[in-house]
């Protein structure tokens, strides 16, 4: 489990495995479409490799971030408008609850319940 607000979570049992797995799959949806921001430029060469043909072909690099897109950006609409901003917050950006809370003016302890119940949501969209 990597260090980050939503795996505290789940070590302490505060939020369930169906919700880690969903956030999981978000992080995992948000990181390969390439949402972070950069803050230097990219050195590394453009991969050039054959392409296999056939069902066993890897994804397209390009494709593969098309489509992680489309699923992060369906799955944070599945969740909802304003539970969008609690789960890109602790999930994506790895704020904490509190600071979470402090950047949206929600009052003390509601990030928690509304980031459960978006979790929820986004598991639903994931089917899990």
């Amino acid at each position: 489990m990597m260090e980050n607000p939503l795996g505290w979570l789940h070590a302490r049992g505060l939020v369930s495995q169906r919700q880690f797995d969903a956030g999981d799959r978000l992080r995992g949806d948000f990181t390969i479409a390439g949402l972070m921001p950069n803050v230097t430029m990219r050195w590394d060469a453009t991969p050039v490799a054959a392409r296999r043909a056939g069902a066993d072909a890897p994804l397209d690099p390009t494709l593969a971030r098309i489509a992680a897109r489309q699923r992060f950006d369906a799955a944070l609409a599945a969740a909802g408008t304003g539970m969008a901003d609690i789960l890109w917050r602790v999930v994506c950006s790895g704020d904490g609850l509190e600071a979470a809370e402090k950047a949206l003016g929600w009052p003390r302890r509601a990030g928690k319940l509304v980031l459960l119940m978006a979790l929820d949501r986004v598991a639903d969209y994931y089917r899990l």
